[in-house]
């Protein structure tokens, strides 16, 4: 990882290299690393190498190996899923925990309950203090031990958390019990109740087993969310079929197969990597990548990606992308990344986090001298339940679940739909943008220009015209180009070789072609070149009409003819496009064709601004332009040329099937290329963005109500003090109500 790259600093360590951010709540330890950096690493940890791990709390905490958070002490995870990646040790001690918890709790909760049913045990169980302890203190000090070894971590960098109130809470219950069953001569009047001595064993301990059940919760929702990542990794197979240099079938492991490995894959199996097509037919179920259900044929030439399901034919194809360079391992990256990421939402709860404990444990020592100096007896033991009640019932874990839950679900929930979201923040964005600026080539259109019209002047035949356009144009990457040589191999045109070939972006090429001087391009080229263009000038308009591209082409200086390829729109760009609009999304095209053929193609689809004859440079500028007029704006695009506007954009949407670099520099992946994803995506980010506040408002809501409850307003009128017991059950209904709610989003409807 590059520490310069993600803008963070490095500390070193005994021989290990730390990485933390250089902003929130690390800067308060970052001046003593030593302290704070120390590997508490289990003797059996046996890290992967080039494995990070970060905490699931605090994300930012990033360390090369196995452990605990410096901040908040929970386990640390790994940064990336993988196959090999089974360790759920932290799931499984908890299970483990409460399990024990539940047995050695409920044996409690019958003997002190049993005044309900059973007074002589009751009255046994008010003596046998032993009974309760030997209970109780397992189940406290052993089940709970995380949580006071996290409360312990949140103290000493003053970063309290929901830990901090359950260690307080927890630990004044048992600390008194103890205390109060070995010395109980020590205390006052004002803590008996009814001539005996209060115990709170059994509240300390289903404090405790309804904490660890919060706990198995929300590590189960993290298992499955890394388990659908693991499903969709291991939707490739273990092997390939690669063909020798004898032409023989060879099984071997997918991690021996290389780029340009041959493969053979056969009717009814997985793809192993990503590639093309050399040799035979077939039809692939292409669903699990891009949620097509209609399977897709394929011939040579055409792309084929890994994991995808071959159905009739068998074919051989080249390795183009193996391991984590394939579409479905940069899937499963993206939805992993994003699902850790943060949205700017969460710096609300951040900030209230921030006051919200200190608060919370200033209301209870307000509560503790409340009952102390104005309650009914036995006043201090009630002004204890207040404090411990208090403590519990405020633990912030329902606030600290609120945003991430949902975010977590909702990038889940698009990646089924081809909708890939790389950033939480991008998501929480997607529902406030105004304005999307959408490149042409490859994203309203198909991306697959066609050479449609060769018109030669001057005697000069059309294959010779032809020959020498498509001669210099072999060179070039441009998609115009590729359909220009295209289209001239279609027609059995030989080429030339090429010499002295140069590149002018954004307006056309030149080379020696046979000894002559070749120059192919925009009219502007042409003018620059000070060659006359007026003999083509009225055609190149109506061409231009007709919504072609049309390059002119000239030979030695003098014009020679015109070239038009024409790129389809797209068959689902329109239905899109009034999606978008009817929303309320202004529409701005941008595109480097002339601004005859991009006002045609504009006015077929119904788009009101265009930006034409742009170059690649001047994406940028028009994006950061709009941005200053105080617009949200997404940029959409397909190409290299695209991705310093996908980066500028507040939102970068890049179809999946453009360039890498496109995708790299974008928030927001479209596997299909399908226009309708942008739609989907503000569908997506409104519901993901209405469950956070939803979930934000119950927490706010349950700890306004809940707390001065626990705290005892309503003793005077209903005579009712809450049982740390049922303040600790109401903490964990939170919790699960937040759970429950954000899991809502994986049946929306997109």
């Amino acid at each position: 990882m590059s520490v310069a790259a993600n803008d963070e600093r490095c500390v070193e360590h005994q021989g290990h290299k730390y990485y933390f951010c250089s902003n929130g709540c690390k800067t308060k330890f970052a001046a003593d690393p030593e302290r704070y950096l120390k590997p508490k690493i289990p003797s059996t940890a046996k890290p992967k190498a080039g494995a990070i791990f970060t905490c699931p709390m605090h994300p930012e905490i990033r360390r090369d190996r196995p452990g605990s958070c410096p901040i908040c002490g929970m386990a640390l995870e790994p940064l990336n899923v993988s196959l090999d990646d089974a360790d759920d040790s932290e799931l499984r001690s908890m299970l483990l925990r409460f399990w024990i918890g539940v047995a050695l709790t409920l044996p409690l909760l019958v003997v002190t309950m049993s005044e309900f049913f059973a007074p002589a045990l009751a009255a046994w169980g008010a003596r046998a203090g032993w009974f309760q302890a030997a209970l109780a203190t397992p189940v406290v000090l052993w089940g709970g031990w995380p949580f006071f070894v996290r409360a312990w971590h949140s103290f000493r960098t003053w970063n309290l958390n929901m830990y901090s109130l359950i260690a307080l809470g927890t630990g004044a219950a048992y600390g008194f019990s103890v205390y109060a069953f070995l010395l109980p001569g020590t205390l006052s009047q004002a803590f008996m109740h009814h001539g005996n001595v209060p115990l709170y064993f059994e509240s300390a301990a289903v404090i405790t087993v309804l904490v660890l059940l919060g706990e198995v919760l929300q590590l189960r929702a993290r298992s499955r969310t890394s388990g659908s990542i693991k499903a969709l990794l291991g939707l490739a197979p273990t092997t390939a079929v690669r063909l020798s240099a004898d032409g023989a079938d060879v099984e071997v492991p997918l991690d021996h197969v290389v780029v340009g490995d041959r493969l053979r894959v056969r009717p009814g199996a997985k793809l192993p990597v990503d590639g093309k097509v050399i040799e035979g037919a077939s039809v692939v179920d292409e669903s699990m990548v891009t949620g097509e259900s209609v399977p897709v044929e394929k011939r040579a030439g055409d792309a084929v990606t890994a994991g995808t399901l071959n159905q009739t034919g068998s074919f051989v194809m080249q390795a183009e992308r193996i391991g984590a360079e394939t579409l479905l391992a940069r899937i499963a990256q993206m939805v992993n990344e994003a699902a850790r990421s943060r949205a700017p939402i969460q710096k609300l709860a951040d900030r209230v986090s921030a006051w919200f404990v200190p608060t919370v444990v200033a209301i209870a020592v307000v509560a503790w001298f409340a009952w102390a100096l104005f309650g009914p007896p036995p006043a201090l033991a009630n002004a204890l339940v207040a404090a411990v009640s208090v403590l519990i019932i405020a633990c912030p874990c329902a606030l600290g679940l609120a945003t991430p839950m949902s975010i977590m679900v909702g990038v889940g929930r698009g990646a089924t739909e081809g909708v890939l979201i790389k950033d939480a923040e991008a998501l929480e964005l997607m529902e406030k943008i105004d304005t999307l600026v959408i490149d042409k080539t490859g994203t309203l259109t198909e991306g697959r220009p066609r050479l449609v019209t060769v018109e030669a002047l001057d005697g000069m035949k059309e294959d010779d015209l032809l020959r020498f356009a498509a001669s210099v144009e072999k060179v070039s990457e441009h998609p115009l180009a590729a359909a220009i040589v295209e289209g001239a191999t279609a027609r059995k045109v030989a080429l030339g070789e090429v010499q002295s070939f140069q590149s002018i972006t954004g307006k056309g090429v030149q080379g020696t072609v046979d000894g002559h001087a070749i120059l192919a391009g925009t009219a502007r080229l042409m003018q620059e070149q000070s060659i006359d263009v007026s003999s083509v000038a009225a055609r190149s308009d109506e061409l231009r009409r007709d919504g072609q591209t049309v390059m002119l082409v000239a030979v030695d200086a003098r014009i020679a003819g015109l070239v038009g390829v024409k790129d389809p729109i797209k068959s689902t760009t329109r239905e899109a496009l009034d999606i978008l609009k009817a929303d309320g999304i202004a529409v701005v095209m941008l595109t480097g064709d002339n601004r005859v053929t991009a006002e045609a193609v504009a006015h077929e689809l119904g788009l009101d601004r265009v930006e034409a004859e742009v170059l690649p440079q001047d994406k940028h500028r028009i994006v950061k332009a709009l941005q200053d007029e105080g617009r949200i704006v997404a940029m959409a695009g397909d190409g290299i040329n695209d991705a310093p506007a996908l980066a500028q954009a507040h939102v970068g949407i890049a179809m999946g099937t453009g360039t890498d670099i496109a995708m790299q520099s974008a928030r927001v992946v479209l596997v299909k290329g399908d226009l309708r994803g942008i739609a989907k995506a503000r569908t997506l980010s409104r519901k993901t963005m209405k469950n956070i506040r939803q979930n934000l408002f119950l927490a706010f809501v349950y700890n306004s109500i809940g707390v001065p409850i626990a705290a005892g307003v309503l003793y005077p009128v209903l005579g009712l003090l809450l049982s740390p017991m049922i303040a600790s059950a109401a903490m964990a209904l939170s919790s699960v109500s937040v759970i429950g709610n954000a899991l809502r989003l994986r049946k929306a409807t997109l």
